[in-house]
């Protein structure tokens, strides 16, 4: 029987669920997964997959809720132009509440996988540093959390991983990405309604024209030139601005509750 100060012990068995999403992944990545998530590729398909949608959409639905859990499971680029494709198809009322139901499923199957398979072993051996910065995130982590999912600052896929890493509970991840999220992914989605002008802007670059000219030629190899969209440009500054007022807002409590504290210890 274990006592509380004993550390747990690491197990193989917790490493399988981690070697499944990377056999997955090393499949996804052979059958040409990242060639199918691309901007050119998704431009040349658009009009198939309208029709697909109009002939076939509760199919079309769970295709791209099972193929949005996929992505953002294993980590795989690809979710910004997913979501604004799901906005272009199935417009931005149906579209977003499908992208954030999703999103949030594949960022928790990937946080509960490297939170079984490694995190909880390497906290219970973090060292000191480590170890106080987990509990003073995790004291304050549904506030941290939901800033951290409304204002982009890192990477969508550091943010799924990193909490696993500091103890913080599965019920207060689930919650504040499937809040944190909303904002941008109705952004993103309501843009997606104009995809279609989207890509025929870029195709018209004339980097891209050139690119092509030299695919022609032979200079580059056919195919590799992709549609020049910068995602990051596509939401307005207005909407930028209002989101990141959201983050300031959740952080809002630990500023007060840190103040609190500070006048307390000066009081004793």
């Amino acid at each position: 029987m274990s006592t509380p100060d004993q550390k747990p012990r690491f197990s193989i068995w917790r490493l399988i669920p981690l070697f499944a999403l990377a056999v997955l992944l090393a499949y996804g990545l052979q059958a040409g997964w990242l060639e199918e998530l691309r901007p050119r590729t998704i431009a040349d398909q658009l009009d198939g997959l309208q029709m697909y949608v109009q002939m076939h959409l509760t199919a079309a639905i769970l295709s791209f809720a099972l193929t949005y859990i996929i992505v953002v499971a294993l980590s795989i680029p690809g979710a910004s132009i997913l979501t604004l494709v799901i906005g272009f198809l199935f417009g931005w009322m149906i579209g977003a509440p499908l992208v954030i139901v999703s999103a949030t499923i594949g960022a928790t199957i990937v946080f509960l996988v490297a939170k079984t398979a490694i995190g909880d072993f390497l906290r219970a051996r973090a060292g000191p540093f480590l170890d106080r910065f987990a509990t003073g995130f995790e004291e304050d982590a549904f506030n941290y959390l939901l800033f951290l999912r409304l204002v982009p600052i890192f990477p969508f896929w550091l943010v799924n991983i990193a909490p696993a890493f500091l103890g913080v509970r599965v019920q207060t991840y689930f919650v504040t990405t499937l809040f944190g999220i909303i904002p941008g992914t109705f952004a993103y989605a309501y843009v997606g309604g104009s995809l279609d002008s989207i890509f025929t802007s870029a195709q018209a670059a004339p980097a891209f024209q050139a690119c092509l000219a030299e695919e022609q030629t032979g200079v580059r190899a056919a195919g590799s030139c992709d549609l020049p969209i910068n995602f990051g440009n596509l939401i307005t500054t207005e909407i930028l601005i209002a989101i990141i007022a959201l983050g300031v807002l959740a952080l809002i409590p630990v500023v007060v509750r840190r103040i609190r504290k500070a006048r307390g210890l000066r009081a004793e």
